[in-house]
């Protein structure tokens, strides 16, 4: 695919509509996504499995808002999508595509 036709395909994809649907099942997707955290006060705390974080504390999901962050690397975002892009060193593109598989919905 050129990059003519890549960037009508990433134009083409409903970014924002993915993560409002995400975010409205995120309390069932993010212990799939991050699964050795706990829920406390509204956040998913978790390890940031990216780095050798040994205990829970520092890397937040804000399961209201979506809002997530590793307050030791200064790493953040917005959304589901961009934190499976974080995690999987990913495109958002690539992102958005393994959330909806994810989600078992099509894009």
């Amino acid at each position: 695919m050129d990059k003519q036709n890549s960037s009508l395909e990433v134009r083409q994809i409903p970014f924002k509509e993915i993560a409002a649907l995400a975010q409205s099942r995120c309390r069932n997707l993010i212990p799939t996504i991050l699964p050795e955290g706990v829920e406390k006060s509204g956040e998913w705390i978790s390890r940031n499995p990216r780095r050798n974080d040994k205990s829970l504390g520092s890397f937040k999901f804000n399961l209201n808002t979506g809002l997530w962050a590793d307050f030791a690397t200064g790493d953040c975002g917005g959304d589901i999508i961009s934190l499976i892009a974080y995690l999987d060193q990913s495109s958002q593109l690539n992102a958005a595509r393994k959330l909806m598989k994810i989600m078992g919905d099509r894009i």
